[in-house]
């Protein structure tokens, strides 16, 4: 800190707070009840969302598996992939371990969250394991909380990711060309890994998924329906934006009936497309070449700004139509 005292500036030392751990049975004395409740509000799990790099999106606590019940059940607000959370504030144990697997074939989870005070090294061997074994399409984490206050401040939550999975090893191993992946899959790699920093520059709210060597990005709008893919296409050396709905027909032609409102909100003309099942609202923008380097700050400025646009336009109509569909529900 500088002061300036008769003309002369004079530096002073701050004073520097001891960084204190807190003990998780004096906030959550209660593993269900109180720590389970606290982790289901929304800002709570948005926080471990943008740890892990995985939307989540609550459907209920103590979800029912046969006798017994799972602490968190949620999904993947972009994809509707069902998520697993169990909880325990103490060190791990065989039979949590046993647990997240009998509640993950349960809801046929493919994202499994195990949150511990602490993690025995056997424990972690075993998440680090089943990482190992299973298909690209299934991730275990296992996270510790803990608690750290400033003096006398309030507490503040901490998640550190202990295991999580080898994105690069799952999709070596899904790839059918003996454990490589083609030049075009590493940039895709790179390119998303780009995006996803340019957002973090410039947007600390916006949530995005790690990435995978796929020519597509998924975004959440916040509903299950549907949700926002980001594409580059290297052969036609294009950019793309695009509302993916799931299986709604109502809701693709109530969006495709407001077109002229809809193209005028974008500022670019829309393509639709209705396929037998799922349905797109798509934009596309023409480059000259999808992994130019030199080019790309360019390129992430143009999805992260059409993104947004994105979120604001169809959550608009989106909750336009949940209101004409069901009026009686705000």
């Amino acid at each position: 800190m500088k002061v300036l005292i008769y003309g002369i500036i004079v530096f002073m030392k701050k004073s520097l707070a001891k960084l204190e751990k807190v003990d998780l049975r004096e906030i959550w004395e209660h593993e269900a009840l109180d720590f389970t409740n606290w982790l289901a509000q929304e800002h709570n799990l948005n926080a471990l969302s943008q740890e892990i790099g995985v939307d989540i999106r609550l459907i209920k606590t103590e979800a029912s598996v046969g006798r017994f019940s799972v602490d968190i059940l949620a999904e993947e607000e972009a994809t509707g992939t069902k998520i697993i959370i169990e909880n325990q504030l103490e060190d791990t144990d065989h039979d949590h371990l046993g647990k997240i697997i009998t509640y993950a074939s349960g809801y046929d989870a493919k994202i499994i969250i195990w949150i511990v005070k602490n993690a025995r090294e056997e424990h972690q061997k075993a998440v680090e394991w089943l990482n190992e074994r299973t298909d690209e399409e299934t991730s275990f984490f296992l996270i510790k909380i803990e608690l750290w206050q400033i003096e006398k401040s309030n507490p503040a939550p901490k998640f550190e990711i202990l295991a999580s999975p080898n994105e690069w090893a799952k999709t070596i191993k899904a790839s059918p060309t003996e454990g490589e992946l083609s030049e075009t899959k590493l940039n895709h790699l790179d390119f998303w890994n780009g995006f996803k920093n340019f957002v973090r520059e410039n947007d600390g709210e916006m949530r995005l998924r790690t990435p995978r060597p796929q020519h597509w990005y998924d975004i959440s709008i916040g509903n299950s329906e549907s949700h926002i893919t980001l594409t580059v296409n290297s052969k036609e050396n294009e950019l793309g934006c695009e509302l993916y709905i799931k299986s709604n027909k109502d809701l693709f032609h109530f969006l495709k009936e407001k077109i002229a409102l809809l193209e005028n909100e974008i500022s670019a003309p829309i393509e639709w497309i209705d396929a037998a099942k799922a349905s797109r609202i798509k934009i596309a923008k023409k480059v000259s070449g999808v992994f130019d380097q030199e080019k790309a700050p360019e390129y992430y400025d143009w999805l992260y700004r059409k993104t947004v646009q994105y979120q604001e336009v169809f959550k608009k109509y989106y909750s336009e139509y949940k209101q004409q569909t069901n009026p009686f529900k705000q």
